[in-house]
């Protein structure tokens, strides 16, 4: 007697246990990622510019420590197009697996280094090398867990899928400043900046050994499987996304990102050297409040993904950039009032709520401009070459517009608001296309 099997909803789709543990390799690998990563940057605001730099002036310092962070970006693209190519190639899971341990390896140098005090002018330079390995391997790293969560998901919840990686960089952002305000807590007075902040560094050993394991314990995605049978596999994948039609999709692609790259390097990054440098803050409290908006961030990203299941990425990304471009006068405006208070609704409100509004929608969006032959090539690029501009200079052009404004904010708030409009008119003319080389189902509602 023969049974005939009830069709599935997307014929890509893996077994329970299979998507349990991509998801989980995503959310872990993306946190440790990330973790890594934004590290630099806390340190970047509290350490590195007396560390490092320790002959320059207070602005200089921090403005130096900020242009090695902003390095770390502009090397990003570089990692996208190789372990895009290798993603395209080879596979998804392996090219994961060696960009987190290549991150690690980073990190955990970095909190080994002598400081300018030992070693002169060797030190920052030391310093800048690795942070050029981070940004490498970073630049891989985003594109290939997005992917990982939804070429492994069902059609209808593609959305969701898709904000799972993007919880691991709120899980890590809040990870490292806890680390750092917990060992501010515990240590004795001038501890942290002597020795304790390299433990935050070294305890990366740590996340990445369990990380790799978990990821090598993942499967190939459905989609990069179902392309290797019918060797469907691109030969140069960065020449493709260059040529049209995918051409259009890339251009607006890094436009529509314009947006986000500046708001989580204003909220993340610069907020946290804003509160203690110029407005006086404490440096714990005000650590605190930014690992209180990334948990806010976290438990939300979620619901952005469900949105998205439900209205579209197209419609949740680009309302949720608006949002963030009328939040940004009234969030400086708090900042001023120079209250942990005030600064701390400030945080929750645009980097907790409205950033995980359209930050969840972001992968699933970007993963639905291209095909999967070259869909790893093409998400690396849009994120990382976007990332030079969007991310890694808007700490060192809102400390230079302050400055120019003579320390007040206004200038840098324009700023912020001509890069939410930018990225909110390329949103609207970005045409998301097929999807695991199959027709996507239709939004409910169309971004206009």
């Amino acid at each position: 007697m023969s049974t005939i099997a009830e069709p599935r909803a997307d014929a890509t789709e893996a077994s329970s246990n299979t998507i349990r543990t991509a998801l989980l390799s995503s959310l872990i690998g993306t946190t440790i990622e990330w973790y890594d990563f934004f590290l630099y940057a806390t340190a970047a605001s509290l350490v590195f510019n007396q560390a490092f730099f320790p002959h320059q002036s207070s602005l200089v310092g921090t403005m130096l420590a900020f242009a090695t962070f902003a390095v770390g970006f502009m090397v990003r693209p570089i990692g996208g197009f190789v372990f895009g190519h290798i993603g395209d190639r080879i596979g998804r899971k392996k090219t994961l697996a060696l960009t987190m341990f290549l991150m690690g390896g980073a990190t955990a140098l970095m909190g080994l280094l002598p400081t300018a005090e030992q070693i002169g002018l060797l030190a920052p330079i030391l310093l800048l090398i690795l942070r050029i390995g981070q940004g490498f391997a970073l630049g891989g790293e985003w594109a290939g867990a997005v992917l990982l969560a939804v070429e492994h998901s069902p059609v209808k919840r593609r959305g969701l899928f898709g904000s799972v990686p993007q919880v691991g960089l709120a899980l890590g952002l809040a990870l490292g400043t806890g680390v750092f305000a917990l060992l501010q807590i515990v240590l004795p007075a001038g501890a942290f900046l002597s020795y304790g902040w390299r433990i935050a560094f070294l305890f990366s050993l740590v996340l990445v050994g369990f990380g790799v394991v978990v990821r090598l314990k993942a499967a190939e995605t459905p989609a990069f499987e179902k392309l290797k049978e019918r060797d469907g596999r691109s030969s140069v994948p960065l020449r493709e996304i260059f040529r049209r039609p995918a051409v259009r999709s890339t251009v607006l692609g890094m436009l529509s990102r314009w947006g986000e790259g500046a708001a989580f390097n204003t909220w993340g990054v610069f907020a946290i050297s804003y509160a203690t440098a110029t407005l006086h803050l404490g440096k714990v409290p005000v650590l605190i409040v930014v690992t209180a908006a990334a948990l806010v961030m976290a438990a939300l990203l979620p619901v952005s993904g469900l949105l998205v299941d439900r209205f579209g990425a197209k419609v949740v990304y680009g309302s949720g950039i608006a949002a963030y471009g009328v939040a940004v006068f009234p969030a400086f405006a708090l900042f001023n009032i120079r209250s942990v208070t005030a600064y701390a609704i400030a945080m929750v409100v645009v980097f907790g709520v409205i950033h995980a509004w359209f930050y969840g929608a972001q992968g699933t969006l970007y993963a639905s401009l291209f095909p999967t032959r070259v869909r790893y090539t093409g998400l690396s690029t849009v994120y990382q070459l976007s990332g030079v501009y969007a991310s890694g200079l808007t700490p060192l052009i809102l400390t230079a517009l302050i400055a120019a404004g003579h320390g007040k904010p206004w200038l840098a708030c324009g700023y912020l608001v001509f890069t939410a409009v930018v990225s909110v008119i390329a949103t609207r003319l970005l045409k998301p296309g097929d999807f695991h080389d199959e027709p996507a189902p239709k939004p409910a509602v169309a971004f206009a």
